[in-house]
């Protein structure tokens, strides 16, 4: 059994990310194994109870959901004050991963969903978007001036969504959230989250990120 933890990923996966943004975030270091969604490796099988990233073994125990993940890291250093946060992020949180991330999966994989039509789930999305961008008129991120776990938990499936279509994307009235977008994707810690890895096998040195 390894004495330190084993952070299993995937690359372009949202939840995965904003787990890495956390763990960057706390300064911890992780042993990364980077898989590929079609030939998932039987030790990460064995690890996650779910088959899905991200998954973090800490010795006998696994944290199988992206949000635990973030709170474990968070709760071991926040020296960004990532937690301190109202209690309105978690409800933003909640939006993201509930609504807008059903209308996200509609639109981006329309041909999944014959039943819908994507132009109503991309307005459904839209319409959160709507909200979010009113709330960053004149700041830079969701509370205020600094970023919270909200603003970690929310932006990588911002991105996902705009990658859908980005001319149309680039087309909405949206400057405050097209300006939090674009200092996310430009910041230090997007750079540091996103290197391309050769996915794990067994027997490969350890990766490390973070510390």
């Amino acid at each position: 059994m390894c004495n330190h933890p084993i952070f299993w990923s995937f690359r372009r996966c949202p939840y995965a990310m904003r787990a890495r943004l956390a763990v960057l975030g706390a300064g911890l270091k992780v042993e990364l194994r980077e898989i590929v969604l079609r030939d998932k490796p039987q030790a990460f099988l064995n690890t996650s109870p779910s088959a899905t990233v991200p998954a973090l073994r800490l010795g006998d125990k696994v944290l199988d959901e992206s949000l635990d993940i973030m709170v474990w890291a968070l709760k071991q250093r926040d020296p960004q004050r990532l937690l301190d946060m109202p209690d309105e992020g978690w409800q933003l949180i909640a939006r993201n991963d509930g609504p807008f991330k059903a209308a996200l999966d509609h639109t981006k994989y329309a041909v999944r969903y014959p039943d819908l039509d994507p132009r109503a789930e991309r307005a459904k999305a839209a319409a959160v978007l709507d909200d979010l961008n009113a709330r960053l008129q004149g700041k830079p991120a969701l509370f205020g001036a600094r970023d919270t776990m909200a603003d970690l938990a929310v932006l990588p499936f911002l991105r996902q969504f705009a990658h859908i279509d980005r001319a149309w994307f680039a087309a909405q009235p949206w400057p405050g959230l097209h300006a939090y977008l674009n200092r996310f994707m430009a910041s230090d810690a997007f750079a540091r989250i996103m290197p391309k890895y050769a996915p794990w096998r067994p027997g490969a040195a350890p990766l490390w990120f973070g510390g």
